[in-house]
């Protein structure tokens, strides 16, 4: 059976992350599972820090730096299941049950990956615990995993809220397409009133597909508004989500080959770094 996967960390989105997961399971029928993953930590600074002194100085260092080592992973292995239980508690709270948690070790991306076959959608915070202060800082990890996991991945922001309505970025992409075909034909939102807005080039020259895609939702029971605009694709989807106050955007993510990502940037890395609201990512 495929689950529902929230990633809980120390980050300010945790509770967000704990609210979204609990409304995503419950719209998709499908079991929640709460994910603690304990990354490598890092090493002592500097390696050697036992300089020039004597030999039998220096291993006394290294035996305390090992200790401390061992304690230091110690209280992170405690602090994750610390968290983990208060996830728990929260979603439980909210009337979700069974919820199921479980606490790894290794790279964030190679774990999620191990877990895809299992992982019917994946819940992240945007902020990792290391990026809180930092405003609208993208976690460090979430490219790689947008990129990596062949699962829908939904970022969330502190302060989540259930969608009383969702926009769709539509460019007639191949992958534009797949997030239809994909919303269509899942009940996660359903019966919520969508949006399908296209911007910059795509809005002069694809409306005839604008138009099929918005029929191909409103043959599925959605509620469709359509929008075509001009200027910056960007700015123009932001600010449309401003003017009618929508909850949730989705967007196929990642089109395109890093190599052009370097050369002219990425719309999906601007969109994670500025939309003010849940993105809901679909490759």
């Amino acid at each position: 059976m495929t689950h529902v996967l929230a990633c809980i960390d120390g980050s300010m989105a945790a509770t967000a992350v704990c609210d979204a997961a609990a409304w995503a399971s419950r719209r998709l029928h499908a079991p929640l599972e709460l994910l603690h993953v304990l990354e490598k930590p890092d090493k002592p600074a500097g390696g050697d820090l036992s300089g020039s002194i004597g030999f039998g100085a220096r291993e006394h260092l290294l035996l305390e730096l090992v200790a401390l080592e061992e304690k230091k992973s110690r209280l992170l292995l405690e602090q994750g299941k610390a968290m983990l239980q208060a996830a728990r508690e929260r979603v439980e709270a909210s009337g979700r049950e069974p919820v199921t948690s479980r606490q790894l070790h290794g790279p964030l991306v190679d774990i999620l990956e191990d877990l895809a076959g299992e992982t019917r959608l994946c819940i992240m915070g945007r902020e990792g615990e290391s990026n809180t202060r930092a405003h609208r800082a993208i976690g460090s990890n979430l490219e790689n995993v947008i990129r990596t996991l062949s699962r829908p991945v939904l970022i969330v922001l502190p302060g989540f809220r259930k969608p009383r309505s969702f926009m769709i970025s539509f460019d007639g992409s191949p992958t534009a397409w797949k997030a239809i075909d994909m919303v269509a034909g899942s009940p996660l939102l359903e019966s919520i009133p969508c949006h399908v807005v296209m911007a910059g080039k795509a809005a002069d020259t694809r409306q005839n597909e604008l138009t099929e895609a918005c029929h191909k939702l409103g043959e599925h029971g959605f509620e469709v508004t359509d929008a075509s605009l001009d200027g910056n694709a960007h700015d123009a989807l932001l600010g449309y989500r401003r003017e009618h106050d929508i909850d949730l955007m989705v967007m196929g993510a990642y089109g395109h080959s890093r190599i052009r990502q370097f050369l002219i940037g990425s719309t999906t890395t601007k969109m994670l770094a500025s939309c003010e609201v849940p993105l809901l990512i679909l490759r």
